[in-house]
């Protein structure tokens, strides 16, 4: 078999003419934007304890039951659908949608599903497609490029390359949610933008263009009739078209030669213009002479007011995760200063005054959306698209300011409220992540399935966010068994990680350079391993160790610059770097001004938040601390092929000692669905 190192110097020598040419070529028309580059997916190959038996089950088996589910291939295990297919015969059918278009259907009142159903196929197409190019699988992109085609067909039974199926089929008339429609509840806008980023990302995982060419072609047609007066002053209802079509521009911009293999004209620079107007035009919806009328969602859709304006992070949480990433990918982009500064205000607003300590994202369950500053009840919403959403956020600003703080943010959502969101079979799904449970079951699918698709879109990402570079060197942002070739100047490197992380803080990282070669390496120390909970003390911990730092076995200072430990010297073959992170449990309180867990601690061990449950104690509603007490970490083999347990003692209400046990907050619900849990304890203070 054809090793790592082999198959990148293989892919190095075949330079342009290679399929790696496609993401390689994409990641440099980043190179000319912000600071740090994420690596192309060729370049990482994930050898992980922890993450890799999660990749088997998503490429084996997440990715494949989300497609079957969209196909209608489910047995309801929610009463509203129950009740559907009793209604239908039949389950519904996301594809059945683009079917009936595309043999000329029309206005007939019919449609399965939700209208972002088509979005939602695209966002799973656009996951299947990164995890494609780590983990070929011929059998799955037979069955999409089967899907392609069916969506090509309805898009050709459109003269004007027009595809949105809802609205096709209810709303024939009220195209973007024109003439008494509402682009709200049609996401006329949204489901083509998922179709551009499906296609983009297709095309980087397989050179394939057809679905390309789509989105391509219906980018052409919202340009014409997006805009200045006079044309349609429509924006996204919901946010995720202005980076998707970014990427679209991006992509041609590095690929220039790649528009001989369309079937219509790219003008990459209207695409640009547009994620300008898209972004620039909310809150502007009153007539003038450049710009005709338009409803407003208001703060729901971030249209209050001006976006470059806004002070806060506001309105439906996914939304406002979805723009506030497409404004730092502008930032990154176009270098203006005053996307720069928006994308600050909106990090620092969500991260320092209205984060969960999950990662979680949306406080309120009315309109999906943000609460005001410091409100964070442990029954809040957190549904998982806006963790994700966050998440994708907080990678964006890392590439932007090259600060570890963006990555520890990022790995407080991968390790606990993304990994929440699926069950450890990968068949189930949460929509909300609340911080105490009774009753909460995963489901196997659900008549707003949003979820599913962006858990795919996160975890097929999330390779190529191990690492990152710049020109001066390389950047080690995730603790994730791994190899990883860069190219510095004329000086290929290959890193290899290899890590027990989160269940120990042990990682080694070995340097191969080609050629002894002077460079640095960045190495992120978290936060929460020197102190540092949150960069804004929205919560507090204190660990008594401290990370330890090893260069050849030789120890060297930790001395943290933007969140990065700084090692720069002369790399030789066979270099050795070693940071020992300390695991040892941890209580986190909150800032005093937030009120909703007020007089109460969470448990922490690395970059896990623990949560108690039925199942382990019994007598949950009893548990209390009087002060924070001893805990110890073990390893239970028994559990899901082994994880960390916490346990210690607490007591009960009358003052009687009680042992406990903490599980990750991720595992909460796999043993017992619908177990109570709870991850704040009351501390009890007389």
């Amino acid at each position: 078999m054809t090793s790592f190192k082999e198959k990148i110097l293989v892919l190095l020598a075949i330079g342009q003419f290679g399929l790696v040419a496609h993401c390689v070529m994409a990641q440099s028309a980043k190179s000319d934007g912000g600071l740090l580059h994420p690596l192309a997916f060729e370049q990482v190959r994930i050898e992980d304890p922890f993450w890799s038996p999660k990749f088997h089950v998503w490429n084996t088996q997440t990715v494949y039951d989300v497609l079957d589910k969209l196909e209608g291939k489910y047995n309801p295990d929610r009463q509203d659908l129950i009740d559907e297919q009793a209604k239908m015969g039949r389950t519904r059918n996301a594809f059945q949608n683009f079917d009936w278009v595309a043999t000329g259907k029309k206005d007939t009142g019919v449609h399965d599903g939700p209208p972002w159903y088509d979005g939602l196929v695209y966002e799973t197409i656009r996951g299947a497609a990164d995890l494609l190019v780590e983990h070929p699988d011929a059998q799955l992109e037979k069955k999409i490029d089967g899907y392609i085609d069916r969506i090509a067909a309805a898009q050709d039974a459109d003269p004007d390359g027009y595809l949105n199926t809802y609205t096709t089929l209810e709303r024939p008339t009220m195209r973007w949610g024109t003439n008494g429609g509402q682009d709200r509840w049609q996401h006329d806008v949204y489901n083509a933008g998922m179709l551009m980023e499906a296609g983009v990302h297709y095309y980087h995982a397989t050179g394939k263009t057809k679905l390309l060419d789509l989105a391509v072609k219906l980018s052409n047609y919202m340009c014409r009739e997006m805009g200045f007066a006079p044309k349609l002053n429509i924006i996204p209802a919901h946010a995720g078209p202005e980076e998707a079509l970014l990427k679209v521009y991006q992509l041609f911009k590095a690929e220039p030669q790649l528009k001989q293999k369309m079937s219509v004209p790219v003008h990459e620079d209207d695409y640009l213009n547009m994620v300008k107007f898209w972004i620039e035009q909310r809150g502007h919806y009153g007539g003038t002479d450049q710009l005709l009328a338009r409803g407003s969602d208001s703060a729901y859709n971030q249209d209050h007011m001006p976006v470059l304006q806004q002070t806060t992070i506001e309105g439906h949480a996914v939304r406002a995760t979805l723009l506030a990433t497409a404004v730092a990918a502008m930032a990154q982009e176009t270098k203006d200063p005053r996307y720069v500064q928006t994308a600050h205000r909106y990090w620092n607003n969500m991260i320092g005054k209205r984060l969960f300590i999950t990662g979680g994202q949306g406080a309120i369950a009315e309109d999906e959306r943000f609460g005001p500053d410091y409100f964070l009840p442990e029954s809040a919403y957190l549904e998982t698209c806006a963790s994700i959403g966050s998440g994708f956020f907080s990678e964006k600003m890392n590439e932007l300011d090259a600060d570890g703080k963006y990555m520890d943010e990022l790995e407080r959502v991968i390790y606990n409220n993304l990994l929440s969101g699926v069950s450890i079979d990968g068949t189930h799904f949460h929509y909300e992540n609340p911080l105490v449970g009774q009753g909460n079951k995963r489901w196997a699918w659900h008549s707003c399935p949003c979820c599913p698709p962006m858990i795919l879109k996160m975890v097929g990402a999330l390779p190529q966010y191990i690492y990152a570079y710049d020109d001066a060197g390389l950047y080690v942002n995730l603790f994730i068994g791994s190899e990883a070739s860069f190219q510095l100047g004329q000086t290929q490197v290959l890193l290899k990680q290899t890590t027990a992380y989160p269940w120990k803080g042990l990682i080694n990282l070995e340097v191969n350079p080609a050629e002894t070669k002077t460079f640095a390496i960045r190495v992120r120390i978290p936060g929460w391993a020197v102190g540092k909970e949150n960069p804004f003390d929205l919560y507090r911990s204190h660990l008594k160790d401290r990370a330890v730092l090893k260069v050849n076995g030789q120890v060297v200072p930790v001395k943290s610059t933007k969140g990065y430990a700084v090692i720069e010297r002369q790399w030789k073959k066979g270099d050795v770097i070693t940071l020992d992170l300390p695991m040892e449990p941890r209580w986190i309180s909150t800032n005093d001004a937030v009120e909703t867990v007020k007089n109460k601690w969470a448990l922490a061990a690395g970059p896990l938040v623990y949560g108690f449950e039925t199942v382990d104690n019994p007598t949950l509603d009893q548990l209390q601390l009087r002060a924070q007490p001893k805990a110890q970490i073990k390893f239970r083999s028994d559990l899901f092929g082994g994880m960390n347990t916490i346990t210690g003692k607490a007591m009960n209400q009358v003052g009687k000692e009680i042992r406990f046990t903490a599980i990750p907050f991720f595992a909460l619900g796999n043993r017992e669905p619908g177990a109570a849990y709870r991850v704040w304890l009351p501390r009890k203070t007389n």
